[in-house]
């Protein structure tokens, strides 16, 4: 299968996730299972596919900017860092959701974070906590509530 084929498939594949955190954050499946877990899981099926198959094949590395630059020359390389970024983004978009009904926060303030986590990934999940602490005065730590 080519990249680009991949790379549409993995795309489309989201998008239900991300459906379903916005217009159905209450059905009991959707932060828990799909979002959460299927899909992330999915897409690391294809990422750990890519990498097995394809990484160490081309010049590159993580040592520098430009080394990282010369490594996604790679159409497979480059495509499993798209998906990398459509897996975390997802799993943390359901952390958004799962975390803001366990402090009872309105998901329709909680929406806009998961439009940008969709879009720019670190700009959503920022906003999250600042609404987060705005609204509770709270920051999640290593699985244990600190109030400010």
């Amino acid at each position: 299968m080519s990249p680009e084929t991949i790379f549409s498939l993995c795309t489309k594949l989201v998008l239900p996730g991300w459906l379903l955190l916005i217009f159905a954050p209450r059905w009991r499946w959707t932060a828990r299972f799909i979002a959460a877990c299927v899909l992330p899981l999915a897409l690391a099926v294809v990422y750990l596919l890519l990498v097995a198959t394809h990484f160490g094949q081309s010049e590159g590395g993580f040592g520098s900017l430009a080394d990282v630059g010369i490594l996604f020359r790679n159409p497979h390389n480059l495509l499993a860092g798209w998906i990398h970024y459509l897996a975390f983004d997802l799993f943390i978009g359901a952390w958004e959701v799962r975390d803001a009904r366990a402090l009872g926060i309105n998901h329709l303030l909680v929406v806009p974070c998961l439009v940008l986590t969709f879009l720019l990934g670190p700009v959503g999940l920022l906003l999250y906590f600042v609404l987060r602490f705005a609204l509770k005065r709270e920051f999640l730590v290593g699985g244990m509530h600190e109030r400010a």
